[in-house]
């Protein structure tokens, strides 16, 4: 009479285990899409000195050393004076050399550390690997734009009015995107810090400073203009730019396309590379 009560406990305790022991993570991972962006916001958040206030404070000097040497006295650029013509451009590149530097870091120091397989253990999809880290290179990059266009507001100077908020959010979203997905290629890609430094050296620091930050484009040779025109930073720059003075060197729909464009690839990319492992997993 023992065995049949023994072989009902038995069905019962796996009955239990099914139910309880199991757990159902339905078709997103939402528990383990938020942690994975959490971790990363908490990464430059818990060193908001470094992270925040040094670009925003670098940003600055920046514009004061530029508006000294380029701007003088009375001078005008689109018909407004230098400093607010250059402003929004100055917001834009901290925006993207930090998206980029998040997730690049990110990505490379779990490498080199080899605690990476902490990332790629979880179950978490290739999609949601992509969105958790995009969140927080792009979140990185909206807050630095935050406390750069905060400190240019209380600037002596310098006048930002938004005239169109719609371009400003955009373009702002577009640029911290771009260069957050360019940021986790690089760290995947990457097998050193040098290799990292060489994309941001010899890519994104050329591309910020030829995209008409300092200058309209108006004032160069057509050659000039045709390679401003096909350097996406320049369309990003000058639609963020536009969302202040209400003045563009380009078609807006030309840039929101060809921005939109660029990131989607970027994302099918990043996408792929979390899918198949690629120089991540062994």
């Amino acid at each position: 009479m023992s065995e049949p009560n023994s072989a009902i406990n038995t069905a019962s305790v796996k009955n239990e285990y099914s139910a309880y022991g199991t757990r159902t993570i339905g078709a997103v991972n939402w528990l383990g899409l938020k942690t994975l962006y959490v971790r990363e916001s908490r990464r430059f958040l818990k060193v908001w000195s470094q992270t925040l206030a040094a670009p925003a404070v670098t940003t600055i000097l920046f514009m004061i050393i530029f508006s000294l040497a380029l701007g003088g006295r009375g001078r005008e650029v689109a018909g407004m004076p230098f400093a607010n013509f250059l402003a929004p451009g100055l917001i834009v590149m901290a925006m993207l050399q930090n998206a980029f530097a998040n997730t690049s870091s990110s990505i490379l120091i779990a490498k080199v550390q080899g605690n990476i397989v902490d990332t790629l253990m979880p179950p978490l999809s290739a999609t949601e690997l992509t969105l958790g880290f995009l969140a927080g290179g792009m979140t990185r990059g909206l807050f630095v734009g935050i406390f750069v266009c905060t400190a240019f507001v209380i600037m002596p100077g310098v006048s930002l009015t938004v005239s169109h908020l719609w371009a400003v959010i955009y373009f702002a979203l577009s640029a911290s995107a771009m260069l957050a997905l360019l940021g986790i290629l690089t760290g995947v890609w990457a097998d050193k810090f040098d290799h990292s430094a060489a994309v941001t050296n010899f890519v994104v620091a050329p591309l910020s400073l030829l995209s008409g930050t300092f200058y309209s484009i108006e004032r160069l040779d057509p050659a000039w203009q045709m390679f401003s025109k096909a350097n996406p930073f320049f369309y990003m720059i000058d639609g963020f730019r536009y969302g202040f003075i209400d003045r563009a060197d380009s078609d807006l729909m030309i840039g929101v396309i060809y921005t939109l464009a660029i990131n989607i690839l970027l994302a099918f990319t990043v996408y792929r590379v979390f899918k198949t492992g690629y120089r991540l997993k062994p």
